[in-house]
């Protein structure tokens, strides 16, 4: 016996729960993901991640820029679904769509809720130096990311860890997730506790006005920013290439780096390593982006742009 199940999700980070639910023996009657949006330098329409995996699976898919609208959310009742499984979806799912479901729906969320409730729960988790973050498996309500939870696993991150590591993680940690709560629910087992009202953070939607590195910032603060955004939309600042004589200023993207020894005036080139002072201590950089060139580990990229001992970046 298996689950009819509505699969919500629409970036690469859902791909392996629809797989994996697909892989159980669940039928997948529906799948909803964002639609087609221009992509690329020629702004081509491109479908999203899911869509294009639903169909390689032979899925109807369905791309409602709403569910708000009662046609959207009768459609999604006439499927005759036992459950929804949602996973990065994008769009707010209204009561009617909550409850056109017998058995729920049911979110992989990658934040151990109540912490980092909201869009961006990987990055800010970086980005604000948690040692730990992991999933959660929650029954849907009305609220932001406020539903009870049913499982939940921890996954550590390490000191270098990006975000783009990280999200490879938690995507297969949903996956294995998401399939032992179908299966429990399935049976008839799958219970829910309600999160804790202490420990609350929401994690906002990451502002490209806000990758800008800060070098008065301490070293591990700056660590944590660049390891936060990367790869996207990645921490910047601006170098002059060719050294401070003469140099023009170009926005550079610092999509790797590790803290190390130093001291000086925040954002000095320390050595010819890519050594850079912050507020207090300092970063090596280890990997960099120029506009319209492919990402480069540091000695790469120092080979092809002279930035000497002394230049300050900003």
């Amino acid at each position: 016996m298996s689950l009819k199940l509505i699969f919500m999700g629409t970036p690469g980070f859902s791909v392996p729960v629809l797989t994996a639910l697909i892989g159980q023996g669940h039928e997948i009657v529906a799948v909803y993901t964002q639609p087609p949006r221009p992509a690329g330098r020629g702004m081509e329409e491109r479908k999203s991640d899911v869509h294009e995996t639903a169909e390689k699976f032979g899925l109807p898919v369905y791309t409602p820029k709403s569910l708000k609208g009662e046609a959207e959310q009768e459609a999604v009742a006439a499927h005759g679904a036992d459950a929804a499984v949602v996973v990065a979806y994008g769009l707010i799912l209204p009561q009617a769509v909550l409850d056109a479901v017998p058995d729920g729906c049911w979110n992989g969320h990658a934040s151990l809720l109540p912490r980092w409730r909201g869009a961006a729960p990987i990055q800010r988790a970086i980005m604000a130096g948690d040692s730990e973050t992991g999933v959660c498996i929650m029954k849907m309500e009305a609220g932001l990311d406020t539903g009870p939870v049913a499982l939940s696993q921890k996954v550590a991150i390490s000191e270098n860890m990006t975000a783009a590591e990280l999200h490879d993680v938690l995507s297969r940690t949903t996956a294995d997730l998401m399939v032992v709560a179908m299966s429990a629910l399935e049976r008839g087992t799958l219970s829910t506790t309600p999160q804790p009202e202490d420990g609350v953070t929401y994690a906002e939607k990451i502002d490209k006005a806000e990758a800008r590195v800060d070098w008065s910032k301490p070293a591990q603060q700056v660590h944590d920013h660049i390891r936060g955004l990367s790869p996207f939309p990645g921490a910047w600042c601006e170098m002059p290439i060719g050294g401070n004589a003469g140099g023009k200023p170009q926005r550079v993207k610092l999509l790797g780096s590790n803290v190390a020894e130093g001291a000086g005036a925040p954002g000095t080139v320390l050595d010819e390593r890519l050594t850079i002072a912050c507020g207090s201590g300092a970063v090596r950089l280890t990997r960099l982006q120029r506009a319209g060139k492919g990402q480069q580990a540091a000695d790469e990229f120092l080979r092809g742009n002279r930035i000497e001992k002394g230049t300050v970046l900003s």
